[in-house]
């Protein structure tokens, strides 16, 4: 299995005044290109903390994190721009929308805020995206006339704007009833399983988890040891 993501011995205290909080202690966290994992863990594990730093909007206080072969943890400020743009695909669990634009404009926004302007194959791309995520039917509507799901299904076509390598997504269902979740996972599985795109999803809930190829644990700020497997 070829890594894409290797983090080891990542730390995060944050300090306020003369108090230091830990909240994540020595994370070793490892993930394969192509796999579709779950980030649990009750509030206050570390987790959203830990999805921040893979995603280069944290730094770490101590530890080593190296995505597609390239160390990150040390990048200057405008190589990690870069390099989230181009490597990683973000989706939130509140979906973060313009709400002024269209749904192909929202897609086609982190490319076209990349370059500084809107392309015709960006907008392109960005109306196949939208087929593909089965809202074909809903290409010009503004942000504020689509339900949530297709809130959060125009968020995942987003994320695949740029061909990211890591998608992270917080909490992606979190806001969505069962039925609007269940599509979700659904769309992101199909993604993974037809694009091969690594998927970190962070999440409390259980029934996510069973919809990923594998799980990692969070408690107090350290991984939990998987349980052996059964004989």
């Amino acid at each position: 299995m070829t890594l894409l993501l290797d983090a080891r011995q990542v730390r995060m205290t944050f300090r306020n005044g003369d108090q230091m909080t830990p909240v994540l202690r020595d994370v070793d966290v490892q993930l394969g290109t192509g796999e579709l994992t779950a980030l649990l863990g009750p509030s206050g594990s570390g987790k959203s903390t830990l999805l921040s730093i893979v995603g280069l909007l944290l730094t770490p206080t101590a530890g080593t994190i190296e995505i597609a072969g390239e160390r990150v943890e040390g990048l200057s400020d405008a190589r990690r721009t870069q390099f989230r743009n181009h490597r990683l695909g973000f989706v939130f669990q509140f979906h973060n929308l313009l709400p002024d634009f269209t749904a192909t404009e929202n897609v086609a926004f982190p490319a076209a805020a990349t370059a500084g302007r809107l392309t015709s194959a960006m907008r392109s791309r960005a109306r196949d995206l939208l087929q593909r995520v089965g809202l074909g039917d809903r290409m010009d509507f503004p942000a504020t006339r689509l339900s949530g799901g297709q809130k959060q299904r125009v968020a995942i076509a987003r994320a695949l704007m740029n061909r990211p390598q890591l998608i992270l997504a917080d909490e992606p269902t979190g806001a969505l009833d069962r039925e609007a979740a269940d599509q979700v996972l659904a769309l992101m599985k199909e993604v993974n399983a037809q694009d091969g795109a690594t998927f970190l999803i962070c999440t409390h809930d259980a029934h996510v988890a069973r919809h990923c190829g594998r799980s990692i644990t969070l408690r107090d700020g350290r991984v939990v040891p998987a349980a052996p497997a059964k004989p």
